[in-house]
């Protein structure tokens, strides 16, 4: 192989290392698990300081109402005790507080509704969050199950399986040759030892009777 052949071999499987990195699928599911988690940290951030604002902003609409109520009872003391200016000078105030707390009032009411809609927007995110971890899970399994399978697939394809026929049939060649050997063996035994043998299995008249009357005699006990 030439040298710029090789070179050229060498990068594309780099590169496609590098693809199969990119590609991995549950390499792809924790980067967008990383990132949910981002966006759920400034999803938090951002609600803590809305229900700081909200908090705030009630804490001034009580305090413009006791102003309020504070200016309402200035102006019904003086009225009571002939003071004209003084009187004049509470119900000003009174009524430019009024005026703010109305206002403060509908400043809440929009910080309310953002509230919800960042809470709202929270509990959306958790619950994909919470989804795609359980997705991860069974993803990865199959992923496993997957890579099992096609690693079996690559040893099963590696298998030299004519090969390996060709060598169990040599073997039961060998297997058959040695049985004749011993076959031819036993042809050559002595003349006495087949005798020996023969005589071994002989049964003899007498044995045969009384086995025969054994078997009537636990039939007819039967």
């Amino acid at each position: 192989m030439g040298i710029f052949k090789r070179i050229k071999t060498i990068a594309k499987a780099d590169i496609n290392g590098l693809l199969d990195k990119v590609e991995n699928p549950i390499a792809m599911l924790n980067e967008y698990s990383r990132e949910m988690e981002q966006e759920m940290a400034k999803a938090q951030k951002a609600l803590a300081q809305q229900i700081y604002v909200e908090r705030k902003q009630a804490d001034l609409i009580l305090e413009t109402k006791s102003l309020v109520d504070k200016r309402t009872r200035q102006a019904k003391l003086a009225i009571n005790e002939g003071e004209d200016a003084m009187a004049k000078l509470a119900v000003q105030e009174k009524l430019t507080h009024e005026k703010q707390l109305a206002v403060y009032q509908q400043q809440y009411e929009t910080i309310k509704e953002q509230t919800q809609i960042l809470k709202d927007k929270l509990n959306e995110l958790q619950q994909t969050y919470n989804e795609l971890q359980h997705k991860k899970i069974l993803l990865a399994s199959r992923a496993n199950v997957a890579q099992s399978i096609k690693q079996i697939q690559n040893v099963t394809a590696s298998f030299q399986t004519d090969a390996i026929a060709r060598g169990v049939a040599r073997a039961e060649d060998q297997i058959l040759l040695m049985e004749a050997r011993v076959q031819a063996g036993s042809q050559f035994a002595s003349p006495w030892a087949q005798y020996d043998a023969a005589n071994r299995n002989y049964v003899d008249e007498e044995e045969i009777n009384k086995e025969l009357d054994k078997l009537k005699g636990e039939k007819q006990a039967g």
